[in-house]
């Protein structure tokens, strides 16, 4: 159930009922679509692929655009090939997520290994909480798996689903089944907070590469362009002074990943303004230009253009 202050907010969280009963049965499609074998799964995707990439061609113009001004020294031809291998990921991504829905322990310990996990667990021992800075890349909600191999307690922020109560159910549970526990963006500080009270090292989760309002404070450069990147979870981590770790998703092969988790600050508070967030964007940048294919594309992350009055750090 959507949160009632979220519909206080913004009417684009109300759902009618008509709507309401149109949501329900796409999600009891999906449901039924996560019970079938990965072969047929796969033979959907395949699909999928054809339709959006030749029929439909599903924001073609947003991701050209994207690649184009991120990538200027490629040619149309590499450009479009990129486009191709992009549509077939993302139509794999989405059937992996409905599929992660029914799968059990043990499928998905087949399908995701984990590196790093060190780095969290040694933090946890001395009674650290961590912040994760994650990123739209691969599978990244398949990295919910990771919550059974951390000893820390995983809080997953993220943004809930407008006028789509059923899909945000279906969400969280694929998420929370493995226990992580989901929080809206609005509470990540207060939820925080209160486990660092408490005396219980958690993880706050956060794909940080989302678009933030043109006013944020920060914009750099990334992948050739002016970009804003929310400042929130520098701010945190400096006012709590908890450690700062990357995660990477990379892909082996169809349907198998590997999650690799890597310090970025260990102490920020000893830190240089910005310089959290520097990281950040510069691994992020480094990843996706060795295969680009595997980046959200289809996402208009590059909307807003920087106010005059904000510098562009570097």
């Amino acid at each position: 159930m959507v949160d009632k202050r979220l519909i206080e907010i913004d009417e684009r969280f109300k759902e009618g009922f008509f709507k309401r009963i149109v949501n329900r049965s796409l999600v009891i499609l999906l449901i039924l679509i996560s019970y079938l074998p990965f072969w047929i799964i796969y033979g959907i995707s395949d699909l999928l692929f054809l339709i959006i990439r030749y029929i439909v061609g599903y924001r073609k113009k947003v991701i050209l655009d994207n690649l184009a001004k991120c990538f200027p020294s490629k040619s149309m031809d590499e450009r479009k090939r990129i486009m191709s291998k992009f549509y077939r990921h993302f139509c794999d991504f989405a059937l992996e997520s409905v599929k992660m829905y029914s799968m059990n322990p043990r499928q998905m310990a087949k399908r995701i290994t984990v590196k790093g996990t060190d780095v969290l667990n040694n933090f946890a021992d001395q009674g650290k909480s961590v912040i994760v800075l994650g990123m739209h890349y691969n599978n990244w909600e398949w990295g919910s798996f990771l919550q059974t191999h951390l000893k820390h307690q995983v809080l997953m922020v993220y943004n809930s689903i407008r006028g789509n109560a059923a899909m945000e159910k279906f969400i969280l549970h694929s998420r929370e089944k493995w226990g992580g526990e989901s929080i809206p963006m609005y509470r990540s500080v207060r939820a925080i907070m209160e486990y660092m009270r408490k005396g219980k090292p958690a993880i706050l989760w956060l794909a940080a590469d989302q678009t933030p309002p043109p006013t944020t404070p920060f914009w750099t450069i990334f992948l050739n362009r002016e970009t804003p990147f929310f400042s929130g979870p520098e701010k945190i981590g400096i006012k709590t002074n908890q450690p700062i770790v990357f995660l990477y998703v990379k892909k082996l092969e169809r349907g198998k990943y590997e999650a690799n988790f890597s310090t970025l600050a260990e102490e920020p508070n000893k830190l240089q303004p910005n310089e959290i967030l520097l990281r950040y964007s510069h691994k992020m940048e480094e990843i996706i230009v060795k295969e680009p294919e595997y980046y959200l594309w289809s996402h208009r992350r590059w909307k807003y253009t920087r106010p005059e009055n904000v510098e562009l750090i570097n």
